[in-house]
């Protein structure tokens, strides 16, 4: 079904999670998505569970809405049938090193002559004008570099990293926004660019948002970290039953919360009206917020602190969300019949546009030999 980017289309030289990623989302919004693989296939074929060899789950969640063809991009004569799909090309994504693509004879400067309205879209580890910029980067790597799992261990534990592919999947969003603007500005120009997406710059920029904090000044005003989201008591709080997740922002959430839970003396402290000052506190106020959540269950609360219109959630697991009435009204997971693999569960693309709708119209793909 046409999307907002009918009319692209996209060569995605890429594998793993990063690329795929940002490819999907591409052809979700209607683009034309061309997946070149090596003869072995994408490596996240692999991983398992799966019905058939190389149609593991995860490939399947982040491959949708392509197409696949098999090329050994080291064969001369397979090269000249890329160069033949990019003369029809709108964007050519890769996550090669840049030694890796210039001994193909596919890097920019090799490509632009006869492409000059090609967006040319590199995911690397590091920016190319660094001294890391032929380093190896996984998530894991980046992860570390880039100060998130740090941050981890600031909160009263050990440096860890995030149970999800975050870098991964950060770098690819960044990777369509800067596709998507690459695009605009050939509309206008008609001429094509080179784009380049650096993971560790990426993640640096990321986390700096809130976390850069006082080092944002010169000289700096106090130490870098966002203390609301560091505080060791900054967690899904236990109740009777189970956890619950709440989170008090403003004066009256907190004055409401603590009225409600028979703490009228901590809803009279004055330093609650004062954003600065309740800022200050913000730790002290976790601590006494989780004292109080185990005295009742995770039900009442939730009730409770809905009726109170502050903040809260179920601490869901995956299997929970796969049954959330809201997801259910949306449409969010969709079941869908794959050619090979037989029925399987997407979750749908979650942005909408008013125009034609985003759609699976076509599931991962089998390898094309």
């Amino acid at each position: 079904m046409a999307g907002p980017l009918d009319g692209i289309t996209v060569i995605d030289l890429s594998t793993v999670i990063a690329g795929p990623y940002a490819s999907q989302m591409l052809g979700d919004f209607g683009a034309r998505v061309i997946k070149i693989e090596p003869p072995g296939g994408d490596i996240m074929r692999a991983p398992g569970p799966a019905r058939s060899p190389g149609m593991g789950a995860a490939f399947l969640n982040c491959n949708r809405n392509k197409e696949s063809r098999v090329l050994d991009l080291k064969d001369a004569g397979q090269r000249a049938e890329l160069l033949d799909l990019l003369d029809g090309a709108d964007v050519l994504l890769h996550n090669m090193r840049a030694s890796a693509i210039g001994r193909l004879g596919l890097g920019y400067e090799a490509l632009r002559g006869r492409f000059p309205r090609l967006v040319y879209c590199a995911i690397v580890g590091y920016g190319q004008d660094g001294p890391y910029r032929d380093r190896p980067a996984y998530d894991d790597v980046i992860q570390a570099e880039a100060g998130w799992a740090e941050l981890y261990a600031r909160t009263g534990g050990e440096p860890r990293y995030a149970p999800t592919i975050v870098a991964d999947k950060t770098t690819g969003l960044h990777a369509v926004a800067a596709i998507n603007a690459a695009l605009l500005a050939r509309s206008v120009s008609g001429a094509g660019q080179a784009v380049e997406v650096p993971m560790f710059e990426v993640m640096a920029s990321f986390l700096a948002v809130e976390h850069l904090a006082g080092r944002t000044f010169r000289p700096p005003l106090g130490d870098s970290g966002y203390s609301r989201v560091l505080s060791a008591h900054r967690r899904p709080y236990r109740t009777r039953d189970g956890h619950v997740c709440v989170m008090p922002y403003t004066a009256t959430h907190w004055r409401a919360f603590f009225t409600a839970a028979g703490r009228e003396d901590w809803a009279a402290d004055a330093a609650l009206g004062s954003d600065s000052a309740r800022a200050a506190m913000i730790g002290a106020l976790y601590e006494r917020l989780a004292g109080c959540l185990p005295a009742e269950t995770t039900g009442h609360w939730l009730a409770l602190l809905r009726r109170l219109d502050i903040p809260c959630a179920p601490v869901n697991s995956i299997e929970d969300l796969m049954e959330d009435e809201h997801l259910r009204a949306v449409g969010f997971f969709q079941e869908v019949e794959h050619p090979s693999e037989g029925a399987v569960v997407n979750a749908r693309a979650p942005v909408r546009f008013s125009g034609p709708p985003c759609a699976p119209a076509r599931p991962a793909p089998p390898l094309e030999r």
